[in-house]
C-alpha cells in the first residue's frame, strides 16, 4: 500500500500552492506609465492627461517643466524638479501633461513612474538602471513630518550625494505643498546650539533639485482663463458671474476649482468629460 510519499515533501508542496506567485517582471519598455507598489509595476495605459494648451495660469513653470521633460525625453541633460506652492495649482497634472507631450515628440523614449520614497525606492532605481528608456519618477503630494528625518535624508541621498543616486536615465519630479517639503516649526530658531543647523537641513532637501518651481493661488482673471480655455475645448458656454460664484461657495480659486466648475457645466448640458 502506498504511503502518498515522505509527509515533509507533502507539507512542502502544500505550502508551495498557499503561498502567493512572484509577481511578474515589469515590461518597462511596454507603456506609458506605471505605478510602483513598492515590490512590482502596475501598467497605466493610456496615461490620462490635459493637453499642455489646457493649463493656463502657470505659463512659465509649465514651459520649464515641458522643455525639462523633453531634455529627458532626448537623453540630453535634465533636472530632477520640486513643484511647490497652492494646492490645486496643477502641478501633478502638469508633470503628466508633459509627459505626454514629451511621449508625442519621442515616441517609446521615457515613461512616467509613480512611486512613494520609501525604501523600495531603491530596489526600483536598480530595475530601471539597465532599461533602453528614459523614466521620470513622480512623488506625488510629498511631505514629511518634523519627526521623520529618515525617509528625507533617504530621498536627498537618491536626489544627489549618495551611493544609491538615481541613475543616470532616471529623474525625480515631487509635487509639495512646502518649499522645504519637511515640516518647519518655530521652536527652531530657539534651539540653544545652532538654529541655523537645524533650518539648513531642512533646506538641504530642496536644494538637491535643479529645478524648483513656485505655484501660487491664481488670480480673478487667470481662474476666468483656465474655465474659458476649459470650455472652449469642450464646447461648453458658461457665465462669469456663475463661476466667481462657485469658486466664492469654496472659499479658493485654482486650477482645481476651475475644473470642477466645468466638470458642473458638462454634467448641466448632459454631458461626460
Amino acid at each position: 500500500m502506498s504511503t502518498g510519499g515522505d509527509p515533509l515533501e507533502r507539507i512542502a508542496a502544500a505550502l508551495e500552492r498557499l503561498a502567493p506567485p512572484a509577481p511578474a517582471a515589469a515590461d518597462w519598455l511596454a507603456h506609458p506609465a506605471y505605478v510602483w507598489t513598492g515590490t512590482s509595476a502596475r501598467a497605466v495605459d493610456p496615461l490620462a492627461a490635459p493637453p499642455l494648451e489646457l493649463i493656463k495660469g502657470v505659463d512659465a513653470q509649465k514651459a520649464a517643466v515641458a522643455d525639462n521633460v523633453l531634455r529627458l525625453a532626448a537623453g540630453a541633460a535634465a533636472h530632477d524638479m520640486l513643484l511647490w506652492g497652492a494646492r490645486g495649482m496643477g502641478k501633478s497634472a502638469m508633470i503628466r501633461a508633459a509627459v505626454r507631450a514629451a511621449q508625442a515628440a519621442f515616441p517609446g523614449r521615457i515613461a512616467l513612474i509613480q512611486a512613494a520614497p520609501d525604501e523600495s525606492l531603491a530596489a526600483l532605481l536598480t530595475q530601471l538602471r539597465a532599461e533602453g528608456r528614459c523614466f521620470l519618477i513622480l512623488l506625488d503630494d510629498l511631505g514629511f513630518d518634523g519627526g521623520d528625518t529618515g525617509s528625507a535624508r533617504r530621498l536627498r541621498s537618491w536626489l544627489e550625494g549618495g551611493v544609491e543616486a538615481r541613475p543616470a536615465n532616471v529623474r525625480l519630479a515631487v509635487t509639495s505643498n512646502r518649499r522645504a517639503i519637511v515640516e518647519r516649526h518655530m521652536a527652531e530658531q530657539d534651539d540653544p546650539i545652532n538654529p541655523r543647523d537645524v533650518v539648513d537641513d531642512r533646506l538641504a532637501l530642496a536644494d538637491r533639485f535643479g529645478l524648483s518651481l513656485g505655484f501660487h493661488a491664481c488670480s480673478q482673471d487667470d481662474y476666468l482663463a483656465i474655465i474659458a480655455g476649459y470650455a472652449a475645448h469642450f464646447g461648453l458656454t458658461f457665465a462669469e458671474a456663475d463661476a466667481l460664484v462657485w469658486a466664492k461657495q469654496r472659499g479658493s480659486r485654482s486650477g482645481r476649482v476651475a475644473w470642477q466648475f466645468v466638470n458642473e457645466l458638462a454634467g448641466r448640458a448632459g454631458r461626460n468629460l
